[in-house]
C-alpha cells in the first residue's frame, strides 16, 4: 500500500504537470519562469480554479508579492461575499469584451491600493482574456490554501444547514486543535452554509472530511435498506 507521505509528494507532482499542461499559453509562461527559483505551491489544490491559483501563487512568489497578492485575493474574496449575485454575472455567457474589462476594472477599485505589483490586475485581465472570471471565486479560496499552507497554518471548514455562531465556532476549533487533526498546526476555520445537508455538520481539516450531516445519514439509511430488499 502506497503511504500517505508517498501519495501526497504524487499529487503535487501531478497538479504541477496537470498545471503546466492545461493552462493557456500566456498565464503558463507567466508561471514558468518563477517555478525555476523555487516558487512552488506548498500544497496542491485541484480544480480548474486551483490550477491558476497554483500559477498565481508561483508568479508572485517569483516577484516577492505574496503577501500583497494574498491581501489583493482577500478582498475580492470579501466582495463575492457581500455580493450573492456576482458569481452569476461572472458566470454570463453573454458577456461582451467590453463588459469584461469593465468588471476587471471594478474589482480593481475593491482591491484599493493593496496590488503593489500589479500582479492580481494582470491576472484578472488574463482570467479575461481566457473567458475564466468565473472561477475567480474559487480561486480566491484555493489561494487562501496556499497561504495557509506556506504559513504553517490548516484549514478547518466548518459546513452547516444553517449559519453557525461564532461560541459555537471556538468550541469545534477548541475540539479539533486539542485533536491529533491539527498535526499541531494553527488552524484556519472557514464557516459555510449549504442548506442540502438538512441538518448537522460537515467538518473538513486539511485532506480529511468528517459527515455528520443529517443528509449523509439518510443516504447512509436509503443505501441500506436498498440492499436489504
Amino acid at each position: 500500500m502506497i503511504s500517505r507521505q508517498a501519495r501526497s509528494a504524487i499529487g503535487r507532482q501531478a497538479a504541477h504537470i496537470n498545471a503546466q499542461q492545461s493552462l493557456p499559453a500566456n498565464l503558463r509562461s507567466y508561471a514558468q519562469v518563477a517555478t525555476a527559483q523555487d516558487t512552488k505551491p506548498p500544497v496542491a489544490v485541484f480544480g480548474l480554479d486551483g490550477t491558476y491559483a497554483s500559477a498565481l501563487y508561483t508568479a508572485a512568489a517569483k516577484t516577492s508579492s505574496l503577501d500583497s497578492t494574498s491581501k489583493s485575493l482577500a478582498a475580492l474574496a470579501d466582495v463575492f461575499k457581500k455580493d450573492t449575485k456576482l458569481p452569476i454575472i461572472l458566470s454570463a455567457p453573454t458577456l461582451s469584451q467590453s463588459d469584461k474589462s469593465k468588471i476587471v476594472q471594478e474589482l480593481q477599485r475593491h482591491m484599493g491600493g493593496l496590488d503593489k505589483g500589479e500582479t492580481v490586475k494582470n491576472f484578472l485581465r488574463t482570467l479575461s482574456d481566457n473567458n475564466r472570471l468565473s472561477i475567480l471565486q474559487g480561486v480566491c479560496e484555493k489561494f487562501g490554501t496556499l497561504m495557509g499552507a506556506a504559513r504553517g497554518e490548516m484549514d478547518l471548514t466548518v459546513t452547516s444547514a444553517a449559519k453557525l455562531d461564532n461560541k459555537t465556532i471556538q468550541r469545534l476549533e477548541t475540539a479539533v486543535a486539542k485533536s491529533e487533526y491539527s498535526q499541531g498546526k494553527k488552524l484556519k476555520v472557514v464557516s459555510k452554509v449549504n442548506p442540502d445537508i438538512m441538518g448537522g455538520l460537515v467538518v473538513e481539516i486539511g485532506d480529511r472530511t468528517i459527515d455528520l450531516s443529517v443528509s449523509s445519514k439518510i443516504a447512509k439509511m436509503n443505501k441500506l435498506l436498498t440492499d436489504t430488499l
